[in-house]
């Protein structure tokens, strides 16, 4: 049987917190953040339940690690997140220094390391990341597409039939 390295470890865990996002009818993305081998931050999607569009897994485990060290700098942290980041969280992962992001899956409609646009790695900026993409990304794409599958089906279910147009 083959050992789970570390990265596949520590995305695992960003798995479960996307898991608890989805509870809440949410996105499922999950984020932790590790600094010298320990997880000091979790985060998972809350939008819907914050009602705010800030309340996205990276920006609340950026939150939660800045407080940890006692710094906005997270120099020698490294990120584990479900989802390819969207431009305000790529533009927070740079501001906050963090140098290692590991992504599960990309996203192609959105995705800032990468797909749409690659913040992480604009040259322009004084701080760049080291990027590994696809650590448990069938598992994260799974649940991606899941969630958006189900919340298709409930939307459909939910949508009255027009008895006006039935009855022509």
């Amino acid at each position: 049987m083959k050992r789970m390295t570390d990265d596949e470890r520590y995305m695992k865990e960003a798995v479960r917190q996307a898991k608890k996002a989805a509870l809440l009818g949410d996105v499922p993305i999950g984020c932790v953040i590790v600094y010298e081998g320990k997880i000091i931050a979790r985060g998972y999607n809350r939008r819907m339940a914050d009602k705010s569009t800030l309340a996205h897994a990276e920006i609340i485990a950026i939150k939660k690690a800045c407080k940890k060290v006692g710094d906005w700098r997270l120099e020698g942290c490294i990120m584990y997140i479900t989802l390819e980041p969207c431009p305000m969280c790529a533009g927070a992962i740079v501001q906050a220094r963090i140098p290692r992001v590991v992504i599960g899956c990309l996203n192609p409609k959105a995705g800032c390391a990468g797909s749409v646009l690659d913040l992480l790695h604009e040259e322009g900026f004084n701080h760049q990341v080291q990027v590994e993409q696809g650590v448990l990304e069938e598992a994260c794409s799974r649940m991606m597409k899941d969630f958006f599958k189900e919340l298709r089906e409930r939307k459909k279910a939910q949508k009255p039939i027009r008895t006006e147009t039935l009855s022509q």
